[in-house]
């Protein structure tokens, strides 16, 4: 197989820089020994995001059926997200995935009896597919090419023409998804748009005890609070510049990348802000930013929050999860760079439970309207009960494919 020369040659030219890897190698290598000899349904996910999307799902299945399921994930945080949401579930294994190894893949598919394959989102890996569909369905939940994508898939359609007929069911997100993978080979009848998974988040709500004990550790007091969440390189400096103009607020950045504090500790400095990290034990009285070095606190950030700033979005990343703010009736304020959930982004806009931005003056703006209630809850409300069809369409998908 082509793909396979061509990842060869590819991990040669990368050996010098993988010497320095090698835990992250090994680890993906052989966390796969752990699974069981025993009946799977195979979810494969990249990160904290899919983790996050598919829980609700994920969770009710193993409640419904008979099946283990096996979740594998490309990064660490993805793990760690996993590990902390189904410590309790023993149908549940959790691995890295390897990487797309033919041999270590095959090694997994002698070991257990795999029943379904599902892919969430657009995890196209060739030799997974190729070699699962020896042996069981499977099917693309909340699929998403984005544009950036789209340019690099396009290059590789002789490729993913074979890859993309070997999906038995493809679910994609929106009208332009469809559209896009069908170009790119996957067969019409097998494709359709459903309602977008996202929807079927179930996340947790903190009890008033938990967020009144974060508003005393920090030292919050009669504040408002402004979270600024998952940003990226560039947004802090947007947002600090910002709040330097609105002194009422005490202000959680939340990096999505929390090994980037230490360069967003200078722009802190560098804006002349009091400020403190997550995991300082002891908080002064004049602090008045925090930055959270560590992970899996957004949403619970969100609860307390009076506005919520969704980052990826400024800078051009694509965004991130719009739904989290608004889950707790929050309206998210967000940059024009949607591209990743653009159809969400848009519907928001047209019902007015969310607002758009592209410079700081209409952030400052933005933050005004919130702050006059401008946005009813009720459409909040609304806006969830018209979509969230996706969890039933999903769970019956699996169940059908079983």
């Amino acid at each position: 197989m082509i793909y396979n020369l061509i990842r060869f040659i590819f991990m040669i030219l990368l050996s010098p820089y993988l010497l320095f890897k090698k835990e992250f190698i090994q680890k993906r290598m052989t966390s796969y020994k752990k699974v069981e000899n025993s009946n799977y349904i195979w979810f494969n996910m990249a990160s904290v995001g899919e983790v996050n999307l598919s829980y609700s799902l994920i969770s009710k299945l193993s409640n419904q059926s008979d099946e283990k399921i096996l979740i594998t994930v490309m990064t660490d945080t993805g793990m760690e997200t996993a590990q902390k949401k189904y410590k309790n579930n023993e149908k549940i294994t959790i691995t890295y995935f390897p990487l797309d190894s033919r041999n270590i893949i095959r090694k997994i598919l002698n070991k257990i009896n795999i029943k379904l394959l599902v892919l969430i989102e657009t995890e196209i890996w060739p030799n997974l597919i190729n070699e699962v569909s020896k042996k069981s369905k499977i099917i693309l939940l909340n699929g998403r090419i984005s544009d950036k994508s789209y340019s690099s898939y396009l290059k590789l359609k002789w490729l993913l023409k074979k890859i993309l007929n070997k999906i038995d069911v493809l679910y994609m997100q929106s009208d332009e998804d469809v559209k896009r993978i069908i170009n790119l080979g996957a067969l019409k009848n097998r494709t359709e748009k459903k309602s977008n998974l996202k929807f079927s988040i179930e996340l947790k709500k903190e009890t008033e005890e938990k967020l009144n004990q974060i508003k005393q550790k920090y030292k919050i007091n009669d504040k408002k609070v402004f979270v600024a969440g998952s940003t990226h390189l560039g947004e802090e400096e947007f947002i600090l510049k910002s709040m330097k103009n609105i002194s009422d607020y005490f202000v959680f950045l939340v990096p999505r990348h929390i090994e980037r504090c230490d360069e967003i500790e200078k722009q802190l400095l560098k804006f002349k802000f009091n400020y403190a990290r997550w995991t300082d034990q002891n908080i002064d009285d004049n602090v008045n930013v925090i930055l959270v070095d560590k992970i899996g606190v957004l949403t619970t950030l969100y609860q307390i929050s009076d506005i919520s700033f969704v980052g990826g979005s400024i800078v051009n990343i694509g965004g991130h999860n719009l739904l989290e703010p608004l889950y707790y009736k929050k309206p998210p304020i967000f940059g024009e760079h949607m591209q990743n959930a653009q159809e969400i982004a848009d519907e928001i806009k047209k019902r007015k439970i969310g607002i758009e931005i592209k410079n700081n003056v209409e952030l400052e703006n933005a933050i005004k309207s919130i702050e006059n209630k401008e946005i009813a809850i009720d459409r909040i409300d609304n806006f969830f009960k018209e979509n969230q069809k996706s969890l039933k369409d999903s769970l019956q998908i699996i169940q059908k494919s079983i």
